[in-house]
């Protein structure tokens, strides 16, 4: 797997090059948007780290760019924390946001989740299954129903929607404007209360502790990820 680094900070991309590399990633660099946007092009790597502040071009014009012929995982970096910055970069086309620092450990999760995302795109497959033998979540897209361990849950159409959007998107934080769009349609972009009420009640369905979720995680502020384990 080949994960290409766009940063301008020298020590940033060696730090990442050796963390990736003791992973037995190949590692491509550019430390402009420019040279990063023609090496995404021309090598075609699995994965993109990208940082948000490059001297050049802004990180979410690199993406747009990227996005407009590419569907590759590119993880988001940046120092701006702020809910406004994640939601740009994820509604842009991010499949994750890592906000500077960051361990070393937590970055090689985030591109476990990604390069899995990217592997599974394209690939139309009508059971979506998380968990082990004892304790799963399965998903028949074909049937539409969901089963939490072997026992059929009856959920509204409204939440299965939301479910099967998340799962289809496993790992990635999709934001509170991607779900309702996606579930209710371009003209309930603001209606963000629609979609806290029906994610409570999707939980109350499927998470063996509600108060304490594991599968449906939510991004503060942003949105909410599918959780690739259930416990």
């Amino acid at each position: 797997m080949t994960i290409l680094i766009i940063d301008d900070e020298e020590q940033m991309r060696r730090l990442l090059r050796i963390t990736l590399e003791a992973s037995d990633y190949a590692v491509l660099e550019a430390e402009t948007g420019k040279d990063g946007i023609t090496q995404a092009a021309m090598q075609r790597p699995d994965a993109i780290v990208l940082d948000m502040g490059l001297p050049d071009v802004p990180g979410v014009e690199v993406l747009r760019s990227v996005r407009s012929w590419s569907s590759i995982s590119v993880i988001v970096l940046s120092v701006r924390g702020s809910e406004a910055d994640k939601v740009m970069m994820l509604d842009a086309g991010a499949d994750d946001y890592v906000t500077k620092p960051f361990s070393p450990q937590e970055l090689l999760a985030r591109v476990r989740v990604a390069l899995r995302h990217a592997a599974t795109k394209g690939v139309e497959s009508p059971i979506f299954r998380v968990g082990d033998e004892h304790h799963f979540l399965e998903i028949d897209f074909a049937a539409r129903t969901v089963k939490r361990s072997g026992t059929l849950v009856k959920l509204t159409t409204t939440e299965y929607n939301i479910l099967s959007f998340l799962a289809k998107h496993e790992g990635r934080v999709l934001t509170y404007a991607q779900i309702l769009r996606e579930v209710w349609g371009n003209q309930y972009a603001d209606a963000t209360h629609y979609v806290h009420v029906h994610v409570a009640a999707l939980r109350r369905k499927i998470e063996e502790n509600p108060a304490e979720p594991a599968l449906i995680l939510t991004e503060s502020g942003i949105g909410y990820r599918l959780s690739g384990k259930v416990e």
